[in-house]
């Protein structure tokens, strides 16, 4: 589903070369939920951008889905990006400006899907989530854990095969950690989505199916 080789990230300046990603190879099997751990500052963030489409490596190659995505002009990548992948980020990165169904809605616009059907659509996966009850709610009215509910609705609706989660629970509480990791198993278990989350917490990484740890921009499991 994504295959990343020889995948390396060079952050350059006149004076300052600084190596984010070094000889990354990594095969994330179609339906597959995939943790990635390791401290502050090792390069877990720049990989899921990587995969995502939203940032480019120096050298190597990305795959998904089978498709070679590096050589793709940027309005190419854009529509493939928003075709075939969710994100799901820490700060939820929720319009406080719109309530939780036009956030929901917003990837369809941006798809020029008719208004009844992107209504119908944001309905549906904000009752998969559990939140129905709060569609005409702002984000400022809501939990965090609610707020990150509405942006996984939001991943979804477009019905992407691959989530990115990068921190998805790292703003939460307990409770409200499992609650959203709860929603990402159920996705990944009964959707068959394929799942690659950025996570701190041990205890979480233990629940998907395989996770691989960096360190200082290199794999090292």
């Amino acid at each position: 589903m994504i295959k990343l080789t020889n995948l390396e990230k060079v952050y350059r300046t006149k004076e300052i070369e600084t190596v984010a990603l070094e000889n990354v190879n990594i095969h994330v099997r179609k339906g597959e939920f995939l943790s990635i751990m390791g401290p502050s500052g090792c390069g877990k963030s720049t990989l899921l951008n990587i995969m995502g489409l939203l940032d480019s490596p120096t050298t190597g190659t990305v795959e998904i889905d089978g498709t070679a995505t590096l050589h793709m002009n940027d309005r190419k990548q854009a529509a493939f990006r928003n075709r075939q992948l969710g994100f799901v980020f820490q700060s939820f990165h929720l319009i406080n400006s719109l309530n939780v169904l036009d956030n929901v809605e917003l990837p369809l616009l941006y798809r020029k899907t008719g208004a009844s059907e992107r209504r119908k659509r944001a309905k549906e996966v904000l009752e998969k989530v559990g939140l129905s009850h709060r569609m005409k709610h702002f984000p400022t009215q809501l939990s965090g854990g609610q707020c990150q509910r509405v942006a996984i609705a939001r991943a979804i609706i477009g019905n992407p095969n691959i989530i990115l989660a990068d921190e998805p629970t790292g703003n939460l509480d307990s409770k409200m950690g499992a609650e959203v990791m709860d929603i990402l198993h159920a996705l990944n278990e009964q959707d068959g989505r394929t799942i690659v989350m950025v996570t701190h917490n041990e205890d979480q990484a233990k629940r998907t199916d395989r996770t691989i740890r960096f360190f200082d921009g290199r794999q090292i499991q």
